[in-house]
């Protein structure tokens, strides 16, 4: 016969295996431990849209890869978030965030001004840093623990350019960028550089941040008689300028960067007679095995998670900037596996020489850190439908 003390040490101990019987029923990994990635994006402000829908790029490829096998076993890899609220003031703190959280490499940041921020916190931590649409030269310059998967403004502003001449025979066109931001006046910078040297002429102005009244800037861009706008801005003051060209029956076509790849873009053109063509990083059409298969999963799984839905638009189309914040996430795990480690430092020993054939297309580090790109996509709004058009890959006219 059982003792009332032996018979409560086995029933305890039965209620154990029974509570760790549906783990063992569902195959749960016994992981060695756990590696954090650190999200620094916008989830607020003004670039709070693209940042969610770079953000679900790395969610998706978490949720496709959770886990990275090292030598001493597989471990659990955690996404830790910090939103650095589209803001030069909020991202150090943001960073910081980080920093503290001990997490073994950084991915983002949609935006070039808050990456750039960030970036001395980032080498005084000895944290890698992998920037997945940060277009301006100087997040990687002069930082030598930051890389970036995806094209630079140099590049892009040339390559608009080139569209601008080729498509609409352009030769007179009227820039207009928020005053201040490094993003956009960089990139009409390099647009004006580029199409000044095929001979054309550039007018351009520079708005106060909180504009809402776009209307004179548009009335000089017709009355000077500009072929195309070009104007980089975040997605809230896009969605004024294209409502407010419509308003006021101006028809002239209206180019832009990556920020401009968002669903915000299309639904203020939809119906209006505004053209609005943006280069970006990818588009779904394309027909090759990786982005195939890209395009069904994270349509599969976005579907599959309202919430996730939401932070997209509230719809299953891909922003260019998904496919970047997940080729960087997979990038990073090639990075700690190269390590075999999750030390900081030895992730920024191995990282220079890291490779990847991602979704973006394959992706190898130059000197200074940053993916060697030679083309872009161009789409279009295609108004009535409210969905963006594939139009042409973009290289830079020789």
């Amino acid at each position: 016969m059982i003792g009332a003390a032996k018979f409560k040490k086995l029933f305890a101990l039965l209620m154990v295996l029974t509570l760790m019987l549906p783990a063992f029923a569902l195959g749960e990994t016994a992981y060695a431990g756990t590696i954090k990635i650190g999200v620094y994006e916008p989830a607020s402000g003004d670039n709070g849209a693209g940042g969610k829908q770079e953000t679900l790029g790395v969610e998706y490829a978490n949720f496709v890869a959770p886990s990275v096998t090292l030598s001493d076993g597989e471990y659990k890899v955690e996404l830790v978030h910090a939103d650095n609220q589209s803001s030069t003031d909020k991202a150090p703190s943001a960073a910081q965030t980080l920093v503290s959280a001990d997490v073994s490499v950084v991915l983002g940041s949609y935006g070039s001004s808050v990456s750039i921020a960030a970036a001395d916190i980032f080498d005084q931590a000895g944290l890698v840093a992998v920037g997945l649409s940060c277009t301006n030269p100087q997040v990687t310059l002069g930082n030598p623990l930051y890389y970036r998967v995806c094209y630079l403004d140099p590049f892009q502003g040339t390559v608009l350019a080139s569209f601008a001449l080729e498509e609409y025979g352009a030769k007179k066109a009227y820039t207009l960028a928020m005053l201040g931001e490094d993003y956009g006046v960089g990139l009409v910078n390099y647009f004006t550089e580029a199409f000044k040297a095929a001979g054309g002429e550039v007018d351009g102005e520079t708005f106060p941040e909180g504009t809402s009244d776009f209307t004179a800037y548009l009335t000089t861009a017709f009355n000077n008689g500009a072929e195309v706008i070009f104007a980089p801005t975040s997605t809230p003051y896009a969605a004024q300028i294209i409502t407010q060209a419509a308003s006021n029956g101006i028809t002239i076509p209206i180019l832009a960067g990556d920020t401009w790849d968002n669903s915000v873009i299309v639904e203020a053109a939809k119906t209006t007679d505004v053209k609005v063509s943006v280069s970006t990083f990818f588009d779904e059409g394309d027909t090759s095995p990786k982005a195939v298969e890209f395009v069904t999963g994270f349509k599969a799984w976005l579907n599959a998670n309202p919430d996730k839905l939401v932070n997209n638009g509230g719809n299953d189309g891909i922003a260019g900037v998904t496919p970047l914040g997940y080729d960087g996430y997979m990038v990073a795990l090639e990075a700690i596996k190269a390590a075999d480690s999750a030390d900081r430092d030895d992730i920024a020993d191995v990282m220079a020489g890291i490779t990847y054939d991602g979704v973006t297309g394959a992706i190898v580090f130059d000197e200074n850190g940053d993916a060697i790109r030679d083309q872009a996509f161009i789409k279009a709004t295609e108004n009535v439908a409210g969905t963006w058009t594939f139009v042409k890959v973009q290289g830079i006219i020789k």
